[in-house]
């Protein structure tokens, strides 16, 4: 009795057009990126509750000072906590900040350029100028916008536009492979 009809993870786009990950139509971001927010929104409460007890324990806590100091410092860390948001849809991709948002068309790709440092950071041009840069880990926590952007690249690719940086994305896509193959494997006691 009761059964639901409905499939996890299909968004309707019109009256009864189902559009899931699978079909070229399907916008996917990044999976992680909520939980993300809710750390750094705990992480500046943390924050703030902390140094206004030890400012009450002190003595020291005043409307003025809580106000002009330890609100403004927590919220100065959640800005520095606040994650990217990564979406991606056919022919594109598209990071978006506080108060930012670039993107690139991923079928027009001229570079793509691995940089590694303190934070491994994945730069993406194309042809019209824009420029898009994110952590590569993203890419390979969340397949399907690793797929999108593959896809995309392997067309400009075919185009002749993309002229560098094709074997950086072939091996940051083997790289999640590997981890997606080893997850599997570990979830079904196949090690």
């Amino acid at each position: 009795m009761g059964h639901n009809r409905t499939r996890q993870g299909v968004v309707r786009v019109g009256p009864g057009e189902p559009y899931g990950p699978e079909t070229p139509y399907a916008t996917v971001s990044d999976r992680n990126w909520a939980h993300d927010v809710r750390a750094g929104v705990f992480c500046a409460l943390a924050l703030l509750g902390l140094v206004l007890l030890i400012d009450w324990a002190n003595g020291t806590l005043g409307l003025v000072r809580a106000a002009c100091l330890w609100v403004p410092l927590s919220v100065l860390l959640y800005a520095v906590l606040h994650p990217v948001r990564v979406t991606a849809g056919p022919g594109w991709l598209a990071v978006r900040g506080l108060g930012r948002r670039k993107h690139v068309c991923t079928c027009l790709l001229t570079a793509v350029r691995y940089d590694e440092g303190v934070a491994a950071r994945l730069v993406l041009c194309d042809s019209l100028g824009n420029r898009v840069e994110l952590d590569p880990q993203i890419l390979v926590d969340n397949p399907l916008l690793l797929h999108r952007l593959d896809a995309g690249a392997r067309s400009a690719l075919e185009a002749g536009l993309l002229r560098t940086g094709h074997v950086e994305l072939r091996r940051l896509t083997e790289r999640a492979d590997n981890t997606t193959a080893r997850g599997v494997f570990e979830a079904s006691d196949l090690h």
